[in-house]
C-alpha cells in the first residue's frame, strides 16, 4: 500500500491506514476493513433480525453502503462508531420492509403465528433454556432487541448507544429496562 494514501494523521494504527486506502478507493484495503468488521457486523445484524439468511443479506447491503458513504468518513471517531448506526438502519428497515411484505401478501392467520420468516428451527440443537430465551428475544420488539444487543453483545455504553441509535440517552435506558422486563416475563424470571 502506498504511504502516500495514508495522511500523517491516520497513519497511527493500521486500521486506519486501511480505512486511508479504501477512501481513496482501493479495493484490497476495502476487502481488508470488511474482513476484520464482518464477524461483529454480522452478530450484531443477526441478533437484531433474529433470521441468520436476513442477517447476511442485510450485511450485503451494509458493506454496500459503506463502500459508497466512505469518502464522508472523516476519522474523527472510531470506524465501529461509525459503522454500528449503518448497521442498525439497515437491520431496522429490513425488518419494516419485511412486516409490511407480510401485511400486504400473507393471510392474518399467518401473521397470528409467527411474525418473521424462520427456514429453520433456530433452537435445534440448542438446550431447553438457550432456546426459551431465543424464544424470547423473537418476541421483542425491534427497538428493544437492537438497544439490547448493542449493549449486551456490543458491550456499548449507553451515550454510544444513543449516539447509534440517534435517540436520548434516557430513551436508552428506558428501552433497555423495558427489553430486560420482558425477556424476564416471558422466561418467568422475578425481579
Amino acid at each position: 500500500m502506498s504511504s502516500a494514501l495514508v495522511s500523517p494523521a491516520t497513519a497511527s494504527t493500521p486500521e486506519s491506514a486501511l480505512i486511508e486506502a479504501a477512501r481513496a478507493g482501493n479495493q484490497a484495503a476495502f476487502a481488508e476493513l470488511m474482513r476484520l468488521h464482518y464477524e461483529r457486523m454480522f452478530r450484531l445484524t443477526c441478533s437484531i433480525l433474529r433470521h441468520e439468511a436476513d442477517a447476511r443479506d442485510v450485511c450485503q447491503e451494509i458493506w454496500i453502503t459503506v463502500w459508497m458513504q466512505l469518502p464522508e468518513f472523516r476519522g474523527e471517531s472510531q470506524f465501529t462508531t461509525w459503522l454500528h448506526p449503518i448497521a442498525v438502519r439497515h437491520a431496522l428497515d429490513h425488518l419494516r420492509k419485511r412486516r409490511r411484505w407480510y401485511h400486504r401478501f400473507l393471510p392474518l392467520e399467518t401473521l397470528r403465528e409467527t411474525d418473521s420468516p424462520v427456514t429453520a428451527d433456530p433452537t435445534e440443537g440448542v438446550s431447553d433454556q438457550a432456546a426459551a430465551a431465543r424464544r424470547a428475544l423473537d418476541t421483542l420488539p425491534p427497538r428493544l432487541r437492537a438497544a439490547l444487543a448493542l449493549r449486551e453483545i456490543e458491550g456499548l455504553s449507553y451515550e454510544e448507544i444513543a449516539a447509534v441509535l440517534k435517540i436520548p440517552v434516557g430513551t436508552v435506558m428506558s428501552r433497555l429496562y423495558h427489553a430486560r422486563r420482558m425477556l424476564g416475563q416471558k422466561l418467568g424470571i422475578k425481579s
